[in-house]
């Protein structure tokens, strides 16, 4: 993963796959696939965007987390556990609310760790729905 640019707080990254993974939620991502990422310092969430290694727009996998800290070597966040798969039609399927709540009872996240977990996911399918950044653009890589 490659720092590309920081703009307003949004911190943003490239990287390729080098190899086939497997993903309980995507399924296999092939070698060469290219993933954009965003990481916003004032949000609780990071958004993935991903290419196929021919450049069609494969999905964006969407992960509440709390705010990164980037000292422009390491990156550093806590996933939180719910995820959002937004698929190449636009459809979204939000992922592992079981999960969060398993892990908020294991790790004793706190009612206000919980709650604003819950509003970053209601503003995050908001932005989703309404086609704001990064979800705007569901186009392919231009490989001229």
């Amino acid at each position: 993963m490659n720092f590309i640019a920081e703009e307003d707080g949004l911190l943003c990254f490239r990287g390729k796959f080098r190899e086939a993974v497997s993903h309980p939620d995507l399924g296999t991502i092939a070698a060469g696939t290219v993933s954009t990422e965003y990481f916003w310092r004032n949000h609780w969430y990071n958004i993935f965007r991903f290419h196929e290694p021919d450049g069609a727009f494969r999905n964006f996998y969407c992960n509440i987390s709390m705010p990164p800290s980037f000292d422009g070597t390491v990156l550093e966040y806590t996933d939180l556990d719910l995820d959002i798969l937004v698929g190449k039609t636009g459809s979204v399927e939000v992922l592992d609310v079981d999960e969060f709540e398993k892990n908020s009872r294991i790790f004793g996240y706190g009612e206000e760790i919980i709650s604003k977990a819950r509003e970053e996911l209601r503003g995050l399918k908001n932005m989703i729905y309404n086609r704001k950044f990064p979800f705007n653009d569901f186009s392919d890589f231009d490989r001229g």
